[in-house]
């Protein structure tokens, strides 16, 4: 148990400098203004569609609003019956000038349902430049200019974006949300800021379509769960950089319980397992509230398990008041809930390495390595 507990305590003031660094590497990164760019060729961003999801016209029509001179959205789904197409339907309607294309196709390239929808749709696809972004992404009117910019450079193959999350009303989308803004944000940063970025976020893809047509297109990555990861990696192998956009996106979070947030949370942890197996075992100095307490749990109080966890809680509330984007009483709340929510994120951590079957679209998958996907038949 001694020994236990040293262990415990030397990760835990590990865990403290990582949160001091992560806090630092957010407040850098938020004073960050895109420079300016007179790079504005005619773009084609592709949204593929499934199901209405809260405020899915709010996040949509934010896209049809960009300050961008030439450009048209592609909407796509897979089934014929689908609620999203009457939020598309009334966005044309709305916006007639714009060039809104819908489509509805099934063909299915690869074991990925959302992939399957993109290669489908960047068919439909008129120009060459491609901005692929997420259904529940909202942007802001100059997100197109911002995005494309750094394109204008022959050496960058592809252009991601990070992503903030705004919780719907509940305590479930309230932790998912801490999750993405407090534990994915900073260590998507503290990452970006030790090595070269190799891999893409899924919240904002940009990319020339010569370059993605070189490297097999969007079907090359249609078998893979992490789709956005793999594809920046094929980008990254090509000899092409990946840049990280100033943009930082927002993301609509509804969990209408905690079983979809703990199904959620465990496909994205099992996921990152399989494509950077390493990177996830080491992020266990993330913890280092639960990594604390247990600490004490197993030592007792002593000057050194309690100095742990004052550095931590103190490091801690450090990021999550950097991180959070809340003010007055939601960021008094989401400060309450920094426990409970790293307890829970240990445990996901921990289940993550119990089995590699995850639910997607409402089916059963087993991932394998790089996250491969195959599906679970009855």
């Amino acid at each position: 148990m001694k020994l236990a507990a040293d262990v415990l305590v030397a990760l835990a003031f590990v865990a403290g400098g990582y949160w001091a660094w992560a806090a630092y590497r957010m407040r850098a990164f938020a004073r960050q203004r895109p420079a300016a760019s007179t790079f504005t060729p005619p773009v084609s961003v592709l949204k593929p569609l499934c199901g209405a999801q809260p405020f899915l016209y709010e996040t949509l029509r934010s896209f049809c609003r960009q300050t961008y001179p030439s450009f048209e959205i592609v909407f796509g789904v897979r089934d014929p019956r689908d609620p999203a197409i009457y939020v598309v339907r009334r966005l044309q309607a709305e916006f007639p000038a714009l060039d809104i294309v819908l489509v509805c196709d099934s063909h299915a390239s690869g074991a990925n349902p959302k992939m399957n929808n993109v290669v489908n749709m960047v068919k439909s696809a008129r120009h060459d430049v491609i901005v692929l972004a997420d259904s529940d992404v909202r942007v802001g009117p100059e997100y197109l200019r911002t995005v494309v910019a750094p394109l204008a450079k022959p050496a960058t193959g592809l252009v991601t974006c990070l992503y903030r999350a705004v919780p719907l009303p509940g305590r479930p989308s309230t932790l998912g949300a801490m999750y993405i803004n407090e534990w994915f944000f900073p260590s998507a940063l503290v990452a970006a800021g030790l090595e070269p970025l190799t891999y893409a976020f899924g919240a904002t893809l940009a990319c020339r379509r010569d370059v993605l047509d070189m490297l097999g297109g969007f079907a090359s990555v249609a078998d893979y769960l992490a789709d956005d990861y793999m594809l920046g990696r094929i980008v990254a192998q090509s000899g092409r950089r990946v840049e990280l956009s100033p943009c930082v996106v927002e993301t609509v979070v509804h969990e209408p319980s905690f079983r979809t947030l703990l199904r959620h949370e465990l496909r994205w942890a099992r996921t990152i397992r399989s494509v950077r197996p390493l990177g996830y075992l080491m992020s266990v100095v993330t913890f280092g509230l639960p990594l604390s307490l247990l600490a004490m749990a197993c030592d007792g109080v002593t000057w050194l398990t309690s100095a742990a966890l004052v550095v931590n809680l103190v490091a801690r509330l450090a990021g999550q008041l950097v991180a959070s984007p809340s003010r007055g009483p939601g960021r008094v709340q989401g400060a309450c809930l920094v426990p409970l929510r790293d307890v829970l994120s240990l445990g996901i951590w921990l289940l993550a390495f119990c089995g590699r079957t995850v639910r997607w679209y409402g089916r059963p998958f087993t991932v394998g390595r790089n996250s491969r996907l195959r599906r679970i038949t009855p």
